[in-house]
């Protein structure tokens, strides 16, 4: 948890210094998260725990490139059964943990720039770190791993004046397989609202 908070300190500092250059979109939303392939047959309740910074330094009117940093919790309670983990069988309840943490470079281009409503589609390059808890009794299992990660976006910006507005946008995080403890791909899907600040 200390590795999670701390690398989302380090970007919200990052993105609150590159906001005070100019010509650049900084922006916070919340987001909710819905697992799929090997993260959805994990847990397959949607994550209603999760944040975004994302940050664009405008190089022309429509061109912008900065960063994405995030934080999507999943969680899911199994009722009493009994459980195969590893080698073992255990009956009790079952509750099921990810912690994902996307970090990308990233770019994204802006269709109506300076109007009331902006749409923009972008794609990030970067990493995802995964934590995943399977706590039962009085065991707990904890796998991790760091995996290579695309993140198409597409979203609006819709403008409130004086440099405020709102943001919505749909990223989707394709991480791929990598390390020794998850060994297959970590990938879900978000859709995020908030506000952005641009000038």
């Amino acid at each position: 948890m200390k590795k999670i908070l701390l690398t989302l300190a380090i970007g919200l500092i990052t993105v609150g210094a590159l906001h005070a250059q100019g010509g650049n979109v900084a922006a916070f939303s919340y987001s909710m998260g819905f697992g799929t392939g090997d993260m959805g047959d994990f847990i397959s309740k949607p994550s209603f725990r999760g944040f975004n910074f994302d940050y664009r330094r405008m190089v022309t009117a429509n061109i912008g490139v900065g960063t994405s940093i995030g934080w999507n919790v999943f969680y899911e309670e199994l009722p009493k059964g009994t459980y195969t983990l590893g080698n073992e069988s255990l009956t009790g309840k079952q509750f099921r943990y990810s912690n994902n943490v996307p970090m990308l470079a990233s770019i994204s281009y802006y269709l109506k720039p300076g109007e009331t409503l902006s749409p923009f589609f972008g794609l990030g390059i970067g990493t995802m770190y995964t934590r995943r808890n399977t706590d039962m009794n009085l065991y707990t299992i904890e796998q991790e791993a760091w995996n290579f990660l695309l993140q198409p976006e597409v979203g609006l910006l819709y403008s409130l004046g004086n440099g405020a507005a709102l943001f919505a946008s749909a990223k989707y995080n394709q991480g791929f397989a990598a390390g020794s403890e998850l060994t297959e791909s970590q990938s879900y899907f978000t859709l995020n609202i908030g506000f952005a600040f641009h000038n």
